[in-house]
């Protein structure tokens, strides 16, 4: 959703507030979706100080269901999210400070890349469903969270190859 500036901006000191209910059920982040359990709408408060400056505030909350990196368990998180800017709304698009603000494109604010941006930087950099996950196994895929699938998982190192056929040839021999 976009919401126009040039309104707020007309008037010196003007405040407006707003509730903004954002209609994603996923959210998309380098080719992987995840899914949204729960989302607050956007409560968003911009204030015009005077020279094309906007004091932008928002808040909203957040629940989004990440796959654990080891034995692919959805494990949710929720983030409560607080935006505080001050924006320049008539800086030229070529001033190098606007080139971290996605979100705002002129006199267009675009509250649906604004959400999207402030949870790409809370996303987890490993996401584990327990500090002691034992993830999946790689022979038969059972969940070794829940049981011991009794698969031969050892791999061997393939520089090690030639040594072990080696020591495997010698004790045919014996």
């Amino acid at each position: 959703m976009e919401i126009r500036l040039s309104d707020i901006l007309s008037v010196p000191n003007r405040v407006e507030e707003m509730d903004v209910a954002i209609d994603m059920a996923a959210f998309k982040n380098r080719g992987i979706s995840y899914e949204i359990t729960d989302m607050s709408p956007v409560h968003l408060r911009l204030t015009n100080l005077g020279s094309q400056r906007l004091h932008l505030e928002a808040q909203f909350m957040i629940e989004i269901a990440i796959p654990c990196d080891r034995c692919l368990t959805d494990v949710k998180h929720r983030y409560e999210i607080q935006v505080d800017k001050k924006l320049d709304v008539d800086k030229s698009e070529d001033d190098e400070d606007l080139d971290d603000i996605n979100y705002m494109k002129e006199y267009q604010l675009d509250i649906d890349m604004l959400v999207y941006e402030e949870i790409s930087v809370r996303l987890p950099m490993k996401n584990l469903c327990k500090e002691d996950c034992k993830g999946i196994c790689s022979v038969c895929g059972a969940n070794l969270n829940h049981k011991e699938c009794g698969c031969d998982r050892k791999v061997a190192d393939p520089r090690m190859s030639d040594v072990l056929d080696i020591f495997n040839n010698y004790f045919k021999e014996v």
